[in-house]
């Protein structure tokens, strides 16, 4: 088994408010191994996000990270201070957000900004730093890359703009990235070359991925391992093969079977009955309970505990037979 770089435990994240406090992440567990792609995926609103932010150490007031535990190589990250966090991440811990802009400065040269989150954790001729710059550039696919270092972020595209963040995260060949769904507003072209551009860098620079997204197709095509959130928790985790061809948990079964690959031509696009409760309006018991069609009294009063099988678990009273049961 290769080394484990990220190990979560019971990770509870919680938003602060007049009538108390809302947990949106509530008792999460997530391992990622060195070289390993895993997507972390849910509707909007399910704490993927948050979950990423928090691993980084990027919530803000009136947020807080009050439990659990955030293992990178073995060290709780929860006990660093901000200074601490700080010389990890855009080193050793590298993110990638859904807009670009969140990571580029746009007064300043792509080279610039560059050059700076190497400088900022080593101590490096400003010529080496360039030349590592121009090197990034052209792994992710940007051509012209000596000349692009003196471009700004405005005379890039779209997709330009996100390789170059993506160019960012790995310059100091960091040990974890997290992408925050880095190619959803990316047409399907340029998504598929940036998903197989990821696929490349995590392979020869043996690289732990976490990719947040609401698209299983995109899970499919990328990761080793999948985690199925809803309302704060993971509900369904495991090899992604084994998830998606057979799934255990009745909203992983929803989620795949609304998406329009699987749907037949000519006949209405199938989609989960309800909406996703909101912090506030969580049911008691099983989340899931008041959108699933499986079901049954013991769900609106207890929450499924996490039943283990094999090389995956989920979270359900009345899982989905699966293929060896």
């Amino acid at each position: 088994m290769s080394e484990i770089i990220l190990q979560v435990r019971g990770l509870r994240t919680a938003f602060h408010t007049e009538a108390g406090a809302w947990p949106a992440v509530d008792g999460v567990d997530l391992t990622v191994r060195r070289g390993e792609i895993l997507g972390l995926v849910g509707e909007s609103g399910s704490g993927k996000s948050v979950t990423g932010f928090s691993i980084i150490g990027l919530i803000d007031p009136p947020g807080e990270v009050f439990e659990g535990e955030i293992l990178f190589k073995g060290r709780n990250l929860k006990e660093l201070d901000e200074e601490g966090m700080r010389q990890l991440r855009g080193d050793r811990i590298a993110m990638i957000f859904q807009d670009p802009l969140m990571t580029l400065n746009p007064v300043l040269k792509v080279g610039e900004q560059m050059m700076e989150a190497i400088l900022t954790h080593a101590d490096v001729p400003v010529s080496e730093a360039r030349e590592r710059c121009r090197e990034a550039l052209e792994l992710v696919g940007i051509p012209a890359p000596e000349k692009r270092l003196d471009s700004y972020p405005h005379e890039f595209s779209g997709g330009m703009r996100q390789r170059v963040a993506i160019a960012i995260a790995m310059l100091n060949n960091p040990d974890l990235i997290i992408c925050d769904e880095p190619t959803t507003a990316l047409d399907v072209t340029i998504q598929g070359q940036i998903l197989y551009r990821m696929q490349e860098i995590c392979r020869e620079h043996n690289t732990a991925l976490i990719w947040i997204t609401h698209d299983l197709g995109v899970v499919a095509e990328l990761a080793d391992n999948v985690a199925v959130m809803y309302a704060g928790r993971i509900v369904e985790a495991g090899p992604v093969d084994e998830v998606l061809d057979s799934p255990r948990h009745p909203y992983t079964k929803g989620l795949l079977e609304s998406m329009p690959g699987n749907t037949v031509p000519g006949t209405r696009l199938h989609q989960i009955n309800g909406m996703a409760p909101t912090l506030a309006g969580r049911p008691e018991g099983c989340p899931f309970r008041p959108r699933c069609p499986r079901a049954i009294e013991r769900c609106a009063v207890e929450m499924p505990p996490v039943a283990e099988e094999g090389n995956r678990n989920f979270r359900c009273f009345v899982p989905i037979a699966g293929e060896n049961s």
